[in-house]
């Protein structure tokens, strides 16, 4: 049974949405110049700066994310919160790279390699930046319209026109007042958003159990459910990848050094760091317990996303595997012959339903008012994401991309401008590709190898830069090139019939870690080939 209803909780959300509206575009008028747009004019404080990243870093498609991995993998599925938790910790009591960063006065990470390996290095690294950023947030608005449309009961036909209203939310009030309006939003929507996580995560453990939702990963994933290196979908080099590419995003992540570059010091810089740590340990192991709440009460039946229509044509004994697969993966049991009997569009649903068994559980779990909560949290959590992505993006294509081609700087007006019609262009690029791209997999290894496009590259970049004098301009092209290459290559052999098996049976895990290695190699070849000027005169 449904349990949303749009008189009393689409009240709730519309009020919400109203506050958040009049909060950011109240903010425009404190925004005066380019700074002030990209970097709030430095002023950040250390408790917005901790509300800020929070939030930023906790949106609908995380949420989505987290609770497949709870309801494929279990509890070890949260196990990439505390990669993510320990690294920002680590990094923020030494400074390692921060502290430099912040001191070199830089607007976005292109801007501080210009200093040490020239104008071309700083312009491929945006470029590299924004390809990898893109490709990463093209799925946000598709994967918060399912929530939308799956929370509230609505027939996903209304995708596409629910995608559009969330993203003329987001842009409307991005464009108007940049990080100013990101991070008085943000304060709104952490509020929000906490709230509604920690309220919705009680009346799972009061009312279905702990000690249930424990027997339920027992039964359905055995060790594997608890040990991530013994999870036959996870195992040591998925464990690797999230160390290596959570600690490289705690690093050079834009929307996360964008905080840090807001702040107004070093020091506020590293505090924001270490005090929302533990933050990341309840980002993942929150929307896990929904989604091995979901495998509690709803269970794994993946028929149960097709039509009638299209499940009634199924052979029985190609439904009757499906049927017994593992959780996630449906068509696991399958032979090559059985898989070229389904078509492409229900194979696409059935796939989805470890993403979608979340939404449909607390479409009918949470009572009416609550929903209400839930959804004005969720949407604080997405806009706040969105915005602030948005904003990152935005930035190094105007700062770091289109600035070093420019002869003369803009002024303050036309900067603004500039800012404002990237951000919109933006918007119509996330419509365009949510609509389009359809992910292989699991939507969180999708996420960190489209990231390691340059977390990859820009990590091993930062760390030379700060720590390394015999790093040159060579170096900093070879990372760039290394790290980027694998990454594009094993999403295009995805894609390509006659190599998709290829590259699934690699795994984007492997992929990853390639990156990283490729972009380690690439610099410290380029840069023993050819040496900078000031290491070989020294």
């Amino acid at each position: 049974m449904n349990h949303f209803s749009w008189a009393v909780d689409g009240s709730i959300v519309g009020v919400y949405l109203l506050v958040t509206m009049v909060a950011g575009i109240w903010v425009r008028r404190k925004v005066r110049g380019v700074e002030d747009f990209l970097v709030a004019g430095r002023e950040m404080n250390l408790y917005l700066g901790i509300a800020s990243l929070a939030a930023t870093e906790f949106g609908i498609i995380t949420c989505m994310y987290t609770a497949q991995g709870g309801y494929t993998n279990g509890f070890a599925g949260a196990f990439p919160g505390l990669c993510q938790a320990l690294s920002m910790w680590i990094i923020g009591i030494t400074g390692f790279c921060i502290k430099p960063l912040r001191d070199s006065g830089a607007v976005t990470l292109p801007e501080l390699f210009e200093k040490r390996f020239g104008k071309g290095v700083r312009w491929l690294a945006g470029v590299v930046i924004v390809m990898g950023g893109l490709l990463n947030m093209g799925v946000f608005l598709k994967i918060g319209g399912d929530f939308i449309c799956l929370v509230t009961g609505m027939d996903l036909k209304w995708l596409t026109l629910i995608m559009s209203l969330l993203l003329l939310l987001v842009v409307v009030y991005t464009v108007l007042g940049g990080m100013m309006s990101v991070l008085v939003t943000d304060y709104l929507q952490f509020i929000v958003m906490s709230g509604g996580m920690l309220v919705v995560t009680v009346m799972i453990l009061s009312q279905i159990g702990w000690d249930k939702l424990v027997e339920t990963v027992r039964a359905n994933h055995g060790d594997g459910g608890f040990n991530p290196l013994v999870n036959p979908s996870m195992g040591w080099p998925s464990v690797l990848m999230q160390f290596v590419g959570n600690a490289a995003a705690a690093l050079t992540w834009q929307a996360v050094v964008a905080r840090l570059l807001a702040a107004r010091d070093a020091a506020t810089g590293m505090k924001v760091y270490t005090h929302t740590s533990f933050f990341f340990v309840c980002r993942w192991l929150f929307p896990a317990i929904w989604g091995i709440a979901a495998l509690a009460v709803i269970g794994w039946k993946p028929l149960s996303a097709l039509p009638d229509a299209e499940r009634t044509k199924i052979p029985d004994v190609i439904a009757a595997k499906i049927e017994s697969s593992p959780v996630g993966q449906p068509l696991a049991q399958l032979t090559a012959a059985e898989k070229t009997q389904l078509p492409p569009q229900s194979v696409a649903l059935m796939e989805e339903e470890g993403l979608h068994a979340m939404p449909k559980f607390l479409n009918t779990f949470l009572p009416i008012g609550l929903m209400g909560l839930l959804l004005a949290a969720m949407l604080a959590a997405d806009m706040s994401t969105d915005s602030s992505y948005m904003l990152s993006w935005g930035s190094v294509i105007y700062n770091d991309i289109i600035g070093p081609l420019r002869k003369t700087k803009l002024d303050a007006r036309r900067g603004l401008l500039w800012n404002r019609c990237i951000i919109g262009l933006i918007g119509v690029y996330l419509l365009v590709f949510g609509l389009f791209y359809k992910i292989e997999g699991n939507v969180w290894s999708y996420l960190l190898l489209t990231g390691s496009i340059y977390l990859s590259s820009m990590s091993v970049l930062l760390v030379a830069c700060c720590y390394w004098s015999k790093a040159s301009t060579w170096g900093a092209y070879g990372a760039i090139f290394c790290g980027a290459l694998v990454p594009v290559a094993h999403l295009t052999l995805e894609k390509l019939p006659s190599t998709s098996a290829w590259a699934a049976s690699i795994g984007k895990d492997w992929a990853g870690l390639a990156a990283f290695g490729g972009a380690a190699l690439g610099m410290i070849a380029g840069s023993l080939l050819q040496p900078s000027s000031k290491s070989a005169a020294q």
